[in-house]
């Protein structure tokens, strides 16, 4: 009897490794080139001058040809420069090893782990899940406050820390419970993970995406934040009308749920959890507080101080690593979920073999571009060469369309390539010369990175963290498309209109 076979999504890696050798096979074929002019923007910056770019010749090597006068001349032949002037199978440690602390690569390994590291301890002292147990206990008879509030704090998780992986745990609390209340596992999944996407996709702050899109982009650090900030408001606070309507029209007609049969096994042997064995403590309420004051701290570090003055990726580095060992000390001195300190410096080493997938993919995506000669404009690469080439495609477009097909390509990529750090470190060095080529800043094009990167983490089934979660809810991703291809059709409209917002504001 043959098996059936299903075609299966290939790992990150294994796409990265194609396409260095794509990227390879392209230093044969595309000459290199050369930007070697800047002119002033309309706000008194420095940027590339699209028009001066150059492509390169050697004309020593050239035929000997005569032009029509009957003058002999050689003729200039196009410079390759094969594989970036380094060995192919060498990308990963080129990749890993290259920059500084101040940005790309090394910089953003070091910092991704880091702060993945201290996170990992917050999460292991329970001071999130135990909150939100606190919170589902006074919220008895009250039933329908537990939506707009579970929704507002998933969403800041994933705007400050880009809790995404995190939701997890907790939608395993959340989803039956919120059955139990006459909900779906749908409602579930839409106050847990979607809340972290739309956080992430709008965030101003979130370090393994926005940080990094921006500190690739060359964009201070948390810059326009105030835009971002209303966006994720906006975004927000559709995305709990939303839930919130389509929760009551669950309640009336349950059957109508996408996720009505799969449901039957929580409704069928839910069980209650003992609320009162998970109690929110003073341990917990100081575990929150601490995450609070290193938000704050990174804020007033970066806005108020300055990165030109040297606060940037490092200082916030070690503003996250004082919060973590402040929350083992907490952890620790409290016994919060039975932790100690050793327990709490193994949490630390978890949280950041967490991300270590995430930082590999910084090293290996750097890598790439290191192939294609690197991403200096002002030194031979072919990536100037396609930068050229793409900007003469998209500069006979409006802007905004521009703009607009760039957040178009980040969604298509975001198949390819779900880890946000690996995303803005992969595309960013193509996209932020290409908006100043086109006429638009290298803010909007981190805008559409986040904006195309994050909603569609709701529906791309190459996303392990969706479909861990609807692993959780025992909702199969065919019946979660019928719902989600609605919603992602409203966020994609949304995120249209702050892009053309963007752009016509000047953003």
């Amino acid at each position: 009897m043959e098996k059936n076979k299903t075609w299966k999504m290939p790992d990150t890696y294994i796409i990265i490794f194609f396409v260095v050798l794509a990227a390879a096979l392209l230093t044969l074929i595309v000459p290199v080139g050369v930007f070697t002019g800047t002119q002033e923007a309309a706000n008194g910056k420095t940027v590339l001058d699209p028009t001066s770019y150059t492509n390169l010749f050697i004309e020593q090597e050239g035929e000997l040809v005569a032009d029509a006068s009957g003058e002999t001349h050689r003729q200039p032949i196009a410079l390759f420069k094969p594989f970036g002037g380094m060995g192919v199978l060498n990308y990963v440690f080129e990749g890993l090893t290259s920059g500084s602390k101040w940005g790309t690569a090394v910089g953003i390994i070091a910092f991704i782990l880091i702060a993945g590291g201290s996170f990992g301890v917050v999460l292991r002292t329970g001071a999130v899940e135990n909150g939100i147990l606190a919170m589902i206990a006074r919220t008895k008879g009250k039933e329908s406050l537990l939506i707009p509030v579970l929704f507002l704090l998933f969403s800041l998780g994933g705007a400050i820390f880009g809790m995404g992986e995190e939701a997890i745990p907790l939608a395993m609390i959340v989803i039956p419970i919120v059955i139990a209340m006459g909900y779906d596992a749908v409602t579930g999944i839409l106050i847990t993970y979607a809340a972290t996407q739309i956080g992430f996709a709008t965030s101003w702050m979130n370090p393994f995406s926005v940080a990094v899109a921006q500190g690739v982009a060359g964009v201070p650090l948390l810059s326009g934040a105030v835009f971002r900030i209303i966006m994720w408001a906006v975004f927000t606070a559709g995305g709990i009308v939303f839930t919130w309507m389509y929760a009551r029209k669950i309640r009336k007609n349950p059957e109508s749920s996408v996720s009505y049969e799969s449901d039957a096994y929580f409704r069928d042997d839910f069980k209650a959890r003992d609320i009162e064995q998970n109690k929110f403590t003073l341990g917990h309420g100081l575990i929150l507080l601490t995450v609070l004051a290193a938000v704050v701290w990174v804020v007033w570090g970066v806005v108020g101080y300055g990165v030109g003055n040297g606060y940037y990726i490092p200082s916030i580095a070690t503003v996250f690593f004082i919060m973590g060992l402040v929350s083992i000390i907490i952890g620790g001195a409290f016994k919060l979920n039975g932790m100690d300190f050793n327990e709490g410096a193994a949490a630390f080493r978890q949280g950041a073999a967490d991300l270590v997938g995430a930082a590999l993919v910084v090293g290996m995506a750097k890598g790439i571009i290191l192939v294609l000669g690197g991403d200096d404009t002002g030194t031979p690469n072919i990536l100037n060469t396609i930068l050229y080439g793409m900007g003469s495609v998209l500069s006979g477009l409006p802007q905004v369309l521009s703009a607009w097909f760039m957040y178009l390509f980040q969604s298509i990529f975001n198949f390819f390539v779900v880890s946000g750090s690996g995303q803005a470190a992969l595309t960013m060095p193509l996209m932020a010369p290409l908006a100043e080529i086109v006429g638009v800043s290298k803010q909007v094009a981190v805008l559409a990175f986040q904006l195309g990167d994050g909603f569609t983490n709701l529906i791309v089934p190459t996303s392990g963290c969706l479909m861990g979660v609807l692993g959780v809810a025992r909702l199969d991703w065919g019946n979660w498309v019928k719902f989600q291809i609605k919603f992602q059709g409203i966020l994609a409209a949304g995120a249209t209109v702050f892009i053309i917002i963007a752009v016509l504001t000047g953003f």
